[in-house]
């Protein structure tokens, strides 16, 4: 079967001498495997390496056969070109940290038109942001609403946030129940659906790790098999 659909990197992985596979999560199709034959040696060829760059928006032409763990590419081209993201080293830093996440949670073999949309919305923003310190934080927080495990709105009013069941409560009913700044931080990023009102919030460079470091926390207690990303303490170095 051919299909034509959107596409967005999330990581590549070499084979053989001259060989890619290029994992990316399409607007039709969920979460797919490429092969890309050849791609590392030749420099004339249709596809290019820089166009599977971590998060690259493509448009895709592919054959796509049921059963199948690695599908291949007929035609790419690249539907959003990058004017920032991929060469201002802050921006790039948060793209690997993101990138190592999705690699981590998303596993969605199938269509998800609010998650696909959902990612390329942030990305194209994040490219063109001029203020984007807490950015990352943000996009973890809403990210979670695709996984399943979005913190409960309606018990906002709590001081405990009990990650085991994603709620506020009234008081510490387990050995992950927190009250603190974490929890108070959290409220806030909830309260915004905005990227740019997220950017009014004043955190310093502790502040955004111990959260981060919480968030992943959170993340690990809810999805089987997420580890904390590599990249997270390179990250935490620069913001």
């Amino acid at each position: 079967m051919q299909i034509k659909t959107k596409a967005i990197v999330i990581s590549t992985i070499k084979y053989g001498e001259a060989d890619l596979i290029a994992k990316c999560f399409t607007q039709e199709k969920g979460l797919v495997s490429y092969m890309l034959k050849g791609i590392r040696k030749s420099k004339r060829g249709k596809l290019r390496m820089s166009m599977f760059q971590q998060v690259s928006l493509l448009e895709i032409e592919a054959f796509h056969r049921d059963n199948k763990n690695l599908q291949y590419l007929k035609e790419v081209k690249v539907f959003h070109p990058y004017q920032s993201l991929q060469s201002n080293v802050y921006k790039s830093t948060i793209v690997m940290f993101l990138a190592e996440v999705l690699k981590s949670c998303v596993q969605e073999e199938e269509r998800n038109e609010a998650l696909f949309r959902f990612l390329e919305e942030s990305f194209v923003y994040l490219d063109q942001a001029e203020s984007f310190k807490n950015f990352h934080l943000h996009f973890i927080v809403k990210l979670t609403r695709f996984l399943g495990f979005y913190p409960d709105s309606q018990s906002m009013d709590f001081p405990y946030f009990d990650m085991v069941n994603g709620v506020f409560q009234p008081k510490e009913y387990n050995s992950y129940s927190f009250n603190n700044s974490n929890s108070d931080l959290l409220k806030e990023l909830m309260r915004h659906s905005d990227y740019r009102e997220v950017n009014q919030i004043k955190l310093n460079q502790d502040r955004r790790k111990h959260f981060l470091d919480f968030m992943m926390l959170y993340y690990e207690l809810h999805l089987q098999g997420f580890r904390k990303p590599k990249s997270l303490e390179i990250l935490q170095q620069i913001f």
